[in-house]
């Protein structure tokens, strides 16, 4: 049952980081309207089963009165908040409290800060150090999202005894299957015949970007939401019906290499990187599914 709705606010972001999975960068265009934003929230409401709304990016804070009259308008329709930040905007403590203290009087429930080091050289005396802080002081429900560092070591599950696989928080879509592949340990690609993240048969939530793409997983669209509405796109979807997701959900990215016949290396670092592989293939095939081509660092 869907219950949350997470708005790419924007694409565009400060920084470029190689693990970013929606390619964001100073250059990324795609940004909603207001209009945009409460025409969703709408069609949420006819939903029926959502509870949640967050922002997210690219970076969110880059169109601060958006942000706050967006969360201002989720609240009016009585829906529970969220932010998600990379907190570039915290130069002191004063400065954060300031662009904080909006989200604490509107009771945003949850604020999630990037605080690693793909964010900043140093996270134990970041940006993000500073926003955390402020926002426990203002009482703002704040935890910190640390992507773990590439490692290599030893798992029996996919592979013989002492055998090296990569670790870490990082999943290799987007920028990371691009720019952080390279030289890793892998597996044979037949490995691989699940999707081990994301229900795409009954997902929980969703996110919309400014272009009208439903993300079931990003760059896996459940359809254009401006060419048909958000409500009836979430009634009508059955995995069965999905040309992509049908696949993935009974086979993993395996299966969908071999219904379409998909041109393929022998192997991947994991699951998310065959099917990132997999799919930009075939974006030509399912222009409306699997967008947009930003996504996949074809624009």
């Amino acid at each position: 049952m869907l219950t949350g709705i997470h708005f790419l606010l924007t694409y565009k972001c400060l920084f470029e980081c190689d693990h970013c999975f929606v390619y964001s960068s100073p250059q990324s265009e795609g940004t909603f309207t207001y209009q945009q934003i409460c025409n969703v929230l709408d069609e949420a409401d006819r939903i029926g089963t959502i509870e949640w709304i967050y922002f997210e990016g690219g970076e969110p804070f880059l169109y601060y009165p958006l942000l706050i009259e967006s969360i201002k308008e989720a609240k009016r329709h009585g829906y529970k908040t969220g932010v998600v930040t990379n907190a570039y905007f915290a130069t002191s403590e004063e400065d954060a409290i300031k662009w904080l203290t909006p989200l604490s009087k509107m009771k945003v429930r949850d604020l999630s800060i990037s605080n690693d080091s793909f964010h900043s050289e140093n996270p134990e005396s970041s940006y993000a150090r500073i926003a955390l802080k402020a926002a426990r002081k203002l009482g703002i429900k704040v935890s910190s999202i640390a992507i773990e560092e590439i490692s290599v070591g030893p798992n029996n599950k996919l592979r013989e005894k002492g055998k090296p696989v990569v670790g870490g928080g990082v999943m290799f879509r987007g920028r990371a299957a691009d720019k952080l592949s390279k030289d890793l340990p892998r597996v044979n690609w037949k490995e691989f015949t699940e999707c081990p993240y994301e229900d795409l048969v009954s997902p929980e939530r969703v996110h919309v970007d400014e272009f009208g793409n439903v993300h079931l997983c990003q760059g896996i669209s459940m359809g254009n939401m401006w060419e048909i509405p958000l409500s009836n796109l979430v009634k009508n979807y059955s995995v069965e019906s999905h040309p992509i997701c049908k696949f993935l959900s009974s086979g993993g990215p395996k299966r969908l290499t071999e219904e379409y016949n998909v041109t393929h290396e022998d192997s991947y670092v994991d699951g998310c990187h065959f099917c990132y592989e997999t799919r930009k293939r075939l974006i030509d095939k399912f222009p409306v599914l699997l967008s947009p081509k930003q996504v996949y660092g074809l624009e």
